[in-house]
């Protein structure tokens, strides 16, 4: 396992976080030993503030239940929480949900402070001569930061749970993907044009398969280049990150200069693992938001189906925005040494809006919010994805069932193609839309008055 997806698996989990502040909670108990029996800090302070050994126990015996109820309060709320997301959005947010600071720190605080009470609770003795300052007012101080944390918890869980933040941190999450990615092949990129015809021919070249079925998850791309540099061969992904493979399917090709490969080393460079991650899979996001539109299709919320739809397409308008979509990588030699399988944009905008398309089981509502979302994306991505959002809303109107369209609706509709026709310059191709839509709500107004006749 990689050191970057050693560390996105340990974000993941519960575990970790909590651990840490359990190890602090330890030494801070330590530390709260050496001031009342070492030090013995209460010779220094006023009496009214301290405890003697049996009173302590007491005090420490309350705040222990108290402490374990509150975490027994916050683990149902968890618990809770984890289910809604699985069932009324997706399964996939549960990472994301797990994976949030606030959540990790929240179980942390909860685990630290039942130990350390746990801890002072062990070495306070009975005997009622006994002065005790630190123990008590740091008890009682972790106490009331319990409380406090649990209402934040509650406060957390809540506001994360509504519809635009789970969205839009989604959609955060996956683009922050794209920015790291980007940020780790720009120092491979350069403004250097490569005519396809020269590059060697496919027959030429030698196959690396895979040795175990499972999906791409990573590559060190950095490592990768410096090895065929070494190694002086041009190498070629014949998948994509995320891509799932069987054992035996082809993974990369290579062609050589001459010197001997060892497959092995390229294998080190890439992982394979059973689930799909978001490390460097940036489709990955785009079908988590999709999978919540779709769930919220069948929970009959078009809120939720509208929200998502708006952060899907601010996500494409990053993606087209990216001037990064050259999958051809050079050493610094600037020799090309590594041809990505990467998709276009086309590919992306598929992949976002066509599964919400297809579930929307003729929903003119959601059809007329998609229309509207990609004549606002032919607004801020280049030029050069116009013909690619025209070609989809006119698949989108094609393959509607325009006969069970309301009037209006169709109104609607036509008034967002239409402004996308012109943002796009296809107005031949709207008129042509135009036509057909209207004899199909023409013919079924016609059918309706018969039928009432």
């Amino acid at each position: 396992m990689s050191k970057r997806q050693r560390k996105s698996e340990l974000k993941s989990t519960l575990w970790f976080m909590p651990f840490w502040y359990i190890v602090g909670a330890v030494g801070l108990s330590a530390f709260t030993f050496y001031l009342d029996y070492v030090v013995d800090v209460g010779l220094y302070l006023p009496p009214a503030i301290g405890f003697s050994g049996q009173t302590l126990q007491v005090l420490l015996s309350a705040l222990v239940g108290g402490v374990l109820t509150l975490s027994a309060f916050t683990i149902n709320s968890l618990l809770v929480a984890l289910t809604t997301f699985s069932g009324q959005f997706s399964s996939k947010m549960l990472v994301n949900f797990v994976s949030d600071r606030a959540t990790q720190h929240v179980l942390g605080i909860f685990n630290g402070s039942f130990i350390y009470v746990l801890l002072n609770f062990l070495y306070v003795t009975h005997e009622e001569e006994e002065y005790i300052v630190a123990t008590p007012v740091l008890s009682i101080l972790t106490a009331i930061t319990a409380a406090v944390t649990f209402i934040y918890f509650i406060n957390h869980t809540t506001t994360w749970m509504q519809v635009h933040n789970i969205s839009f941190n989604m959609n955060a999450k996956s683009k922050q993907v794209q920015h790291s990615l980007e940020k780790e092949l720009k120092p491979y990129h350069m403004e250097k044009e490569i005519v396809v015809e020269d590059l060697p021919h496919e027959s030429e070249g030698k196959v690396i398969k895979t040795r175990q079925s499972g999906y791409l998850q990573v590559a060190d791309f950095s490592r990768l280049i410096k090895q065929a540099e070494s190694d002086d061969i041009l190498l070629r992904f014949d998948v994509r990150i995320g891509e799932f493979v069987l054992e035996g399917t082809p993974l990369l090709t290579y062609w050589e200069s001459g010197k001997t490969v060892n497959p092995d080393t390229y294998y080190k460079s890439i992982e394979i693992g059973v689930k799909q991650t978001e490390i460097q899979d940036l489709e990955y996001g785009l079908i988590k938001l999709a999978e919540v539109a779709i769930k919220a299709l069948g929970h009959n919320d078009p809120l939720t189906v509208t929200n998502t739809i708006h952060q899907i397409a601010d996500l494409l308008k990053s993606i087209g925005q990216s001037t990064d979509f050259s999958p051809y990588l050079f050493d610094e030699e600037e020799k090309l040494r590594v041809i990505l399988n990467r998709k276009d944009f086309r590919y992306y905008l598929h992949k976002g809006f066509a599964s919400i398309r297809e579930y929307a089981d003729q929903n003119s509502a959601v059809m007329t919010e998609l229309l509207t979302m990609i004549k606002v994306l032919s607004k801020s991505v280049d030029e050069g994805y116009h013909n690619d959002l025209w070609e989809f809303a006119r698949q989108t109107i094609l393959g509607f069932d325009n006969d069970s369209m309301y009037e209006n609706d169709c109104l609607y509709m036509l008034e967002q193609l239409s402004e996308l026709a012109k943002q796009t310059g296809h107005e031949k191709d709207y008129l042509f839309l135009l036509e057909y839509m209207l004899k199909r709500v023409s013919s079924k107004s016609a059918t309706e008055e018969s039928a009432s006749l």
